[in-house]
């Protein structure tokens, strides 16, 4: 019966996805007498957490409960009080974690803080689950830099636009429905000024609902983005350009006065990916959604930044020598050279599918 209080736990939490950076997203079922009590999720960072959700719906009846919670418990002061001194408070006997919380304020803290109250603890239950829910703040938490995942959209045979470059559209309605709301819950989307100039894009989220539009990343050596371009225009959403020492200072000026963030990345022909990266990690950013050209495909693959890769396949051929593709520049010499996927899963949207997997073995979890 755990793993199936926990799967629940699991759907709460993923209910909140994209509204909770920079916390994790965490759901929490409270159970007695084979009974759901209370249950909750961590909506938004700063507000109360899933654990305190459940047991306050709970009440009286959660002295004696069985509370599952997706993360270990907090255990120090931040925006709220721990939920470690919550449960121990309501009467809580047992709590069943699916994953340890690496954050170091926490990292074991609070399991120790609910043994040392006499509750029982139990933990690993559906654990893979829950590191894979909240894969972005694990990379984070234990690297200091964010969670790429790169997107693209490609005919069969490989292609991502004509050989005019004409790339309208790729897929159909119901795949690019689904990118919107990979924007929704993604802290960033990056893109290449190549890509900015050729396909002038918005990068927003546009759901029939609404939606949270991303921080814009543009990649722009020299400063080459115009001033009239859509991801200039920062009233739908912030746009930061990563530059080089040898950009215009005159258009560096003309961006910042149109509310654009400019940063400079070291000396040399392409802005250093190691220097966006740590940057966008200090700021809190944990997750990036890559929906760049083959050669910024290319040179993300080659240097290990990516943690997820999600390809949209459209039942279409295009052909064509001099017809992009999505990984320009890779060049292998030999078969064994490719990048391989692990943890491989197909989604169909529409006519299209969606196959996403990890370039890495394993992916980064807590304790590992």
């Amino acid at each position: 019966m755990d793993e199936h209080w926990m799967k629940l736990a699991l759907t709460l939490a993923e209910s909140a996805r994209g509204q909770t950076a920079p916390n994790p997203m965490v759901g929490a079922v409270a159970v007695k007498g084979g009974r759901l009590v209370g249950s909750g999720a961590h909506l938004k960072a700063g507000t109360p957490h899933a654990e305190v959700h459940a047991l306050d719906m709970a009440g009286e009846e959660a002295a004696g409960c069985t509370l599952y919670v997706t993360l270990e418990p907090c255990n120090h002061y931040g925006r709220t009080p721990p939920c470690t001194e919550k449960a121990i408070a309501a009467g809580v006997q047992r709590v069943v974690i699916g994953s340890l919380d690496p954050d170091e304020r926490v990292a074991g803290n609070g399991i120790r803080r609910l043994r040392a109250a006499g509750i029982e603890v139990e933990e690993g239950v559906l654990r893979e689950e829950c590191l894979r829910l909240n894969e972005a703040y694990f990379h984070h938490r234990k690297t200091g830099l964010p969670f790429v995942t790169l997107k693209t959209a490609m005919t069969l045979d490989g292609k991502i636009a004509s050989v005019t470059g004409d790339s309208r559209w790729v897929t159909g309605e119901e795949a690019r429905h689904q990118v919107h709301r990979l924007r929704h819950e993604h802290d960033a989307v990056m893109v290449g000024s190549g890509t900015a100039l050729a396909d002038h894009p918005r990068l927003t989220t546009r759901l029939p609902g609404g939606g949270k539009s991303p921080l814009r990343v543009i990649l722009d050596s020299r400063l080459r983005l115009p001033l009239d371009s859509p991801v200039v225009d920062t009233a739908e959403a912030p746009t930061w350009v990563f530059c080089t020492q040898e950009a215009d200072e005159k258009k560096e000026q003309q961006l910042e006065e149109k509310g654009v963030r400019v940063f400079h990345s070291v000396p040399g022909p392409h802005v250093d990916l190691a220097t966006l990266f740590r940057i966008l990690g200090e700021h809190g950013i944990l997750s990036v959604l890559a929906e760049c050209g083959g050669e910024l495909n290319a040179a993300l693959l080659r240097g290990g930044w990516v943690g997820k890769v999600m390809i949209f396949l459209a039942p279409k051929l295009l052909g064509g020598k001099e017809s992009p593709t999505a990984f320009d520049g890779m060049n292998p010499e030999r078969m064994d050279e490719a990048i391989r996927l692990q943890d491989v899963r197909v989604e169909s949207f529409g006519e299209d599918w969606c196959m996403t997997g990890y370039p890495d073995d394993r992916m980064d979890g807590e304790g590992s």
